[in-house]
């Protein structure tokens, strides 16, 4: 047996008690043991001791494998190039970009002048560098404001340099709990700029040199007010621009590409509605641009005289492309019809341009259209130019350009190509790298092969995979172990993109495949309505039948498979183990929503009144009893289970830490078998783990540490 391969665990796992809490509904009564484990204060000492002595046992079960975890760790920080500057980026007079240096967690946020800014921008711009070049200026060193704090965060940067370039906002949370506070400084000298904004969502944009405008949280933490500060002033004596009354509904806010509109959505899982914000005259207020009409969505734009609208509905359920005058916004116009096998995901506006992001048959697509000259009628395009891609299954995504140029950015990776920038010339078809990400350690994306495959759901639906593994590695005679990952919720689309750590798995013989479930939105939304409220059964199936495929054609044996899910990832974990236990060797649930039910009954913690639409209301009996047949916590029972670990985040906004804790608790008093059982809640974490580009690692340090002890592949001390 290999060096801490005994998964068996002599040592006594900590025993939640139980306090006996009652819940009826429907004449259906409910016993929740561990609901004391809820504590909104997080000061709890009896629940913050029991958390801790789940640390403890999780760390003790494996000490033996400790310094395998550390090398692992170190391996994969190995392949990081750890001083390395992002792909600068041109907008207005300088290049901005972002700085690592060796050792330091953060990142610095740089500019330089652009040596002549009467040049139009070209693919083939590279920012001097030489002694010549004009001196980087420092924007924001991450690392010096990170030092007192064991999280932190900066988002809401890259676009918020003020329009005269002068001044910068920035929004920073030091909890992981999402709640942010906003600061101004001078771009050159990092002075700060008036008091600080607080208790707000990351949700910021400019409206003029002198203006922000910002979005607040309600009790809840739901996104629902929106306003307009003027710096120099008191919070305070801030505008509401707009109170978000209904509880199903979140704002969201986003600049236009031409940065003359802000807009302010309002939106439910199935309604999105808008309205503008001139912000050469935001005292004029929000305008109402579209109107608010259950089952349609709206995302908008801008460009000259016109807003561009992609608008979905139940009969146009993959989005159309609209447009109308600016002053007349009722009086719309088809440009892109609705497709029932393309669903438009995303658009980009440039002042002679539009850029469509696409899916068809699970693939991603980007297509270029040329616009009419500003003045000229806009009718319904046609001739749009498409992106070629080399690798059979990829991800793509936009990364900033500049409205008036005809550059289009994108980053492009694979399951074996690593993330690529690339400048696409939108006139001449051309496309030229500007960076591709380092990866140390002798990496060779030629020994990697990816594909796609298809299962067969139980009701006759194919079910698309996205597979990697290392060529000279495997032997695909179902000896291989195998990783399946799978989320299948909110039409979120799990892309087929690279991912450095995944390696330390890779090239220990490891296939790794994603599993593109209904709940996602990888082939159109009805593959999104197919596997939400009453039908989100269909993602527990379909990724049973993705792991049946698997075994069936020999690239694994249940013996050796391993899956792992996050988020609402890992509802789906904690109910395919309930279901099909014996079908996984171990399990991966991280920050797992798995107290369905009790949570969504629940309207006073954050996000359930919003997410009613994505999973039902259990208030009506039809919804109560559904969710009640596949909520991992209610359905727990006396039976073998294969390992597994739990992970948590103590300052989650989302998945709350008890829901972990509380499913933990119940298997471990039910469940009948001897594998490990492990709960790590990070206690100075929020949903997305440890802040820090290294520190975040060790999470996936100990997920694979986890599954290669529960494999028994772990070496023996000295061994190769």
């Amino acid at each position: 047996m290999s060096a801490g391969g005994d998964c068996s665990a002599p040592i006594a796992p900590p025993v939640a008690k139980k306090v006996e809490h009652r819940m009826e509904m429907f004449g259906d009564v409910r016993i929740d043991n561990y609901y004391w484990l809820r504590d909104n204060s997080r000061s709890n000492p009896d629940i913050l001791s029991h958390l801790h002595q789940e640390n403890a046992y999780t760390d003790l079960v494996m000490a033996g494998t400790k310094q395998f975890e550390d090398d692992l760790f170190a391996e994969i920080r190995g392949r990081i190039k750890e001083d390395d500057i992002s792909a600068p980026i041109r907008r207005g007079p300088y290049y901005y970009y972002h700085r690592n240096l060796k050792g330091k967690e953060y990142v610095q946020h740089c500019r330089r002048l652009v040596p002549d800014t009467e040049a139009p921008p070209s693919v083939y711009d590279e920012m001097p560098t030489g002694p010549e070049a004009a001196p980087e200026q420092i924007i924001l060193d991450e690392n010096i404001k990170a030092q007192d704090h064991s999280f932190y965060d900066v988002t809401a940067f890259k676009a918020r340099v003020s329009p005269n370039s002068k001044l910068v906002a920035y929004a920073e949370d030091t909890k992981g709990d999402e709640i942010y506070t906003v600061y101004v400084i001078e771009a050159e000298t990092g002075a700060p700029i008036g008091k600080p904004l607080t208790n707000l969502t990351s949700d910021l944009e400019w409206a003029g040199d002198d203006a922000l405008v910002y979005i607040t949280m309600d009790e809840i933490l739901r996104p629902d007010k929106v306003w307009l500060h003027r710096l120099g002033t008191e919070q305070s004596d801030d505008i509401c621009l707009y109170h978000e009354k209904d509880d199903m509904f979140s704002l969201d806010l986003e600049v236009s590409e031409s940065k003359k509109f802000l807009f302010v959505a309002s939106e439910s899982r199935n309604t999105t509605f808008a309205f503008y914000l001139d912000v050469s005259k935001p005292e004029d207020g929000l305008r109402v641009l579209t109107p608010r009409i259950y089952g349609e969505d709206t995302r908008v734009s801008h460009r000259g005289n016109h807003f561009f609208i992609r608008r979905r509905s139940d009969l146009f359920y993959n989005s159309e492309l609209l447009a109308c005058p600016l002053d007349d916004v009722s009086n719309t116009s088809v440009l892109i019809p609705h497709r029932e096998s393309v669903k438009i995901e995303d658009m980009q506006l440039f002042a002679d341009h539009l850029v469509l992001f696409e899916r068809e048959n699970g693939s991603q697509e980007v297509t270029v259209y040329h616009l009419p000259t500003l003045g000229e009628p806009l009718t319904r395009l046609q001739g749009g130019r498409s992106i070629d891609f080399v690798d059979p299954i990829f991800s793509v995504y936009r990364s900033g350009s500049q409205f008036s140029s005809n550059i289009l950015r994108f980053t492009y990776s694979s399951m074996r190509t690593p993330p690529s920038v690339y400048d696409h010339d939108m006139d001449t078809g051309k496309s030229v790298v500007k960076k591709i990400e380092t990866v140390l350690g002798g990496f060779d994306e030629s020994n990697y092969f990816c594909e796609r495959k298809w299962a067969t759901a139980p009701d006759g639906t194919m079910i698309p995979m996205s597979i990697v593994y290392r060529k000279n590695m495997v032997k695909l005679d179902a000896s291989d172990p195998l990783l399946l990952h799978g989320y299948g919720s909110y039409e979120s689309c799990v892309n087929p993109c690279f991912m450095g750590s995944r390696l330390s798995l890779v090239d220990r013989g490891f296939i790794y495949a994603i599993a593109h479930i209904r709940g996602g939105g990888e082939m159109g939304r009805p593959w999104y309505e197919n596997g939400k409220l009453l039908k989100k059964k269909n993602t527990f199936t379909d990724f049973i039948a993705c792991a049946e495929y698997l075994i069936e054609k020999g690239y694994c044996t249940k013996e050796k498979l391993c899956i792992n899910g996050r988020s609402a990832g890992g509802l789906l974990m904690g109910a395919v183990l309930n279901m099909r236990p014996g079908l996984f060797r171990a399990a991966v649930a991280e920050v797992p929503f798995v107290d369905v039910l009790t949570t969504m009954l629940d309207p006073t913690i954050p996000l359930t009144t919003s997410e009613w639409e994505e999973w039902g209301d259990p208030r009506t009996e039809e919804y109560y009893y559904y969710m009640k047949s596949y909520s991992p916590v209610d359905n727990v029972r006396a039976q073998n289970y294969p390992h597994i670990l739990v992970t948590a985040g103590f300052n989650d906004p989302r998945v709350l830490y008890f829901e972990p804790a509380k499913f933990v608790a119940k298997l471990r008093d039910l469940k009948k078998d001897d594998n490990m059982l492990l709960f790590k809640c990070e206690m100075c974490a929020g949903h997305c783990s440890k802040s820090g580009r290294f520190e975040s690692l060790r999470e996936d340090a100990l997920i694979y540490a986890f599954l290669l002890k529960a494999l028994d592949m772990i070496p023996t001390p000295g061994s190769a």
